[in-house]
């Protein structure tokens, strides 16, 4: 498996080390290098990749801004000379957090851990119904959930909580990342903070969703097609 990948650094000497890095490891192909975000975003429009190496200190705008205008982001990898940004970059749900100076062993953890994710992101990149299960990561182990199982997967800032009928699984990731691993078909986003399971929804009144004995609000955001979904289905 190549993973491709885009390093976004203004700094030289920074870049032409991570260059020379990435040209060590045979699993990385070297897309673009950047020393902009703004070049970084063109350049991912026509070229896109499965990793990248984003610094956070940069002109026109931080690591952290340029990734959440991407549409599509793939995994990243953080490079900075300051440690305060190591919250903030858990927040961000990146692979991993490099300080300045950047050791080429402590490059290859980061690698690696990019590496682990991109495997069980893999179902994500099937086609629907090609996979009945996920793995889910909780604290130093992965548990193997069926999707049929999942009623509804709520945002808790840094983790989320996967519920099932018969346990809640707590995973440190983003709700988005989780999101684009399931199939759309039987999964809708209704809220920032709530992915709900089609088939566990028993009724809905003015904007909340019954799911067993659970009441899942409805963001203004999702209200219209979720209300398309349930028209539908709405036997008139």
């Amino acid at each position: 498996m190549s993973i491709r990948c885009h390093i976004v650094e203004d700094e030289p000497m920074a870049s032409k080390l991570l260059q020379l890095y990435v040209t060590k490891l045979p699993v990385l192909e070297l897309i673009t290098v950047s020393d902009n975000p703004l070049h970084a975003l063109e350049s991912l429009k026509t070229n896109p990749v499965d990793l990248l190496f984003v610094d956070i200190r940069m002109p026109e705008m931080t690591g952290f801004s340029f990734l959440e205008v991407l549409q599509k982001r793939p995994l990243a990898i953080v490079t900075t000379a300051f440690s305060e940004f190591a919250l903030e970059s858990y927040d961000m749900d990146v692979v991993d957090y490099l300080k300045k100076p950047i050791t080429f062993e402590r490059f290859v953890k980061a690698v690696s851990k990019a590496e682990q994710r991109l495997h069980l992101t893999a179902p994500a990149q099937e086609k629907p119904g090609d996979t009945d299960y996920i793995f889910i990561k909780e604290g130093t182990r992965f548990v193997r959930v069926n999707i049929d199982d999942i009623l509804f997967i709520q945002g808790l800032k840094n983790y989320v909580a996967i519920h099932t009928a018969l346990q809640k699984i707590l995973s440190l990731q983003r709700l988005k990342t989780l999101e684009d691993q399931l199939p759309a078909q039987k999964f809708i986003r209704v809220h920032n903070s709530y992915i709900v399971a089609k088939g566990a929804i028993s009724s809905v009144k003015e904007n909340e969703i019954h799911v067993g004995a659970a009441k899942i609000p409805i963001g203004e955001t999702y209200l219209k097609p979720f209300m398309d979904f349930i028209n539908r289905r709405h036997l008139h």
